[in-house]
This record gives C-alpha cells, sequence and structure tokens, in this order.
C-alpha cells in the first residue's frame, strides 16, 4: 500500500470517527424499564397530575392552509379555552379570518373534536385498555431522558392513533408523538401524519404545539396548525401568566 493510499485510510478513519462522535448519542435513562412498568408510571404520575389541575385558561391560534389545482387558501381561528377541574372544558371562538368554507369544514371540526374527545377522555388515554405498547429505546429531549415507545390501537376509533410516543424518564409524563390516526375520519383523506408535543409549564405537563399534515384524494395537501398559545394558571383564585 502506498504512502498516499495509507493517508487516505488514515483521513477515513477519522472522518467516520467524528461522525460517529457527531451524532446525538442515545440517552439511556437512569432506571431500565419495561414499556408496562412504563405506562404503569405514566397513568399513575398523569392522575396525580389532573387531581393537582383545577383551573387553566388560554388562547390558542388555530391555523389551516391548502395547496392544490394550483391555488392555496388558508383560514385563521383564536379560540380561548377554558378548564375546570369541575366542569371540564369550555371553548370560545375570539375570532375568524380567511376561507369561511375552511373555518367551518376544518378549525370548527377541530375544535368540535376536542370537546367530544374531552367528554370521554377513558376512551382517548395511553392505557393498555387502548393501545399496545413497545420499548422501541430512548433519547434526549431538551436535555432530558426520554423513553420511545411504539403504540398501537386495539381498535379503530377516530381519537386514537397509531406511531411513536416519547415519555419522560423523570416524570412520566407525554412529551411528543409523532403518529397517524387509527382511523381515517373521511374517504377523501388518504393519508395524514400527526406531529404534537406538550410542554412543562408550572408542573403541569400541557399541549405545546399540534401539526397534521394530510393529504387529500382529489389531490392537494392541507396542513392543520394548532399553537396553544401561554397558560395562565389559576393560584388562590387568581391567573397568573405561564411566562410569570
Amino acid at each position: 500500500m502506498s504512502h498516499r493510499q495509507l493517508r487516505g485510510l488514515f483521513l477515513f478513519a477519522a472522518l467516520v470517527f467524528v461522525a460517529g462522535t457527531l451524532r446525538p448519542e442515545a440517552v439511556v435513562p437512569a432506571a431500565s424499564l419495561s414499556s408496562m412498568q412504563i405506562v404503569e408510571r405514566m397513568q399513575g404520575e398523569n392522575a396525580a397530575r389532573m387531581q393537582a389541575l383545577k383551573h387553566y385558561k388560554a388562547l390558542r391560534h388555530y391555523q389551516v392552509e391548502y395547496e392544490g389545482f394550483s391555488k392555496k387558501i388558508g383560514a385563521r381561528m383564536d379560540v380561548e379555552v377554558s378548564f375546570d377541574a369541575g366542569t371540564g372544558k369550555s371553548f370560545q371562538i375570539m375570532s375568524e379570518s380567511g376561507s369561511k368554507f375552511l373555518c367551518e369544514k376544518v378549525l370548527q371540526r377541530a375544535v368540535d373534536s376536542e370537546k367530544e374527545a374531552s367528554q370521554d377522555s377513558a376512551a382517548t388515554q395511553l392505557t393498555p385498555a387502548n393501545y399496545k405498547f413497545h420499548l422501541l429505546g430512548s433519547e434526549n429531549l431538551a436535555g432530558r431522558p426520554a423513553y420511545i415507545l411504539d403504540v398501537e390501537p386495539v381498535k379503530e376509533n377516530k381519537f386514537l392513533y397509531r406511531g411513536k410516543i416519547w415519555v419522560d424518564a423523570a416524570d412520566f409524563a407525554l412529551v411528543k408523538i409523532e403518529a397517524e390516526p387509527a382511523k381515517s375520519p373521511s374517504f377523501w383523506i388518504s393519508k395524514t401524519v400527526i406531529r404534537h408535543t406538550n410542554k412543562k409549564t408550572h408542573g403541569f405537563w400541557l399541549p405545546e404545539l399540534n401539526r397534521s399534515e394530510t393529504s387529500v384524494r382529489i389531490g392537494g395537501t392541507a396542513v392543520l396548525t394548532i399553537d396553544y398559545g401561554t397558560y395562565q394558571m389559576d393560584e388562590g383564585g387568581s391567573f397568573y401568566g405561564a411566562g410569570s
């Protein structure tokens, strides 16, 4: 082997080594648990958090953009959401703009779907009654170790999904979802990809951002985003902002 070939070989090996060191390393949580142990801990922690969560309100921003047939249309809706431990969630539309058709057929239906799902939360929760779980591994999310689980619904339900979830390894809270619906809500929809994140706010893990990209059979793509806004939590009868 010539000196030039040897130098090239060492250079290649060095590049491979550097590339390997730059990859995000999988972060293994302190305690190695099975998928069912993780789910059981998540159920227990979620129940405790819901018991402690009394009130909140937030101004959400719903937005949809449809692109197809050489044109692009969109709509936006701002919705104030209030949660009370005794009465559940209430929704008030504060403003609408853009396509009236998309406001009515997409954004209003997104709000109505959450109302419906919140009335029977047990049917949509991440529990063995609704899903099969398989532990895929773990990784670091925003500086915190998280378990990655594959989830498969045990029945077809428009409020369930199949895909992957990330569970915070310290708080056993749902952090991220990458999935598709277990059941298509319409024949005209060929595929929907859902990406959802939760954020820790004053000790509670609450929705942060949802992005759903839907391919329509007759052509075109619709992207729905929900920015869950800044939460105001109730403390001693008065609300305060999540940034305070």
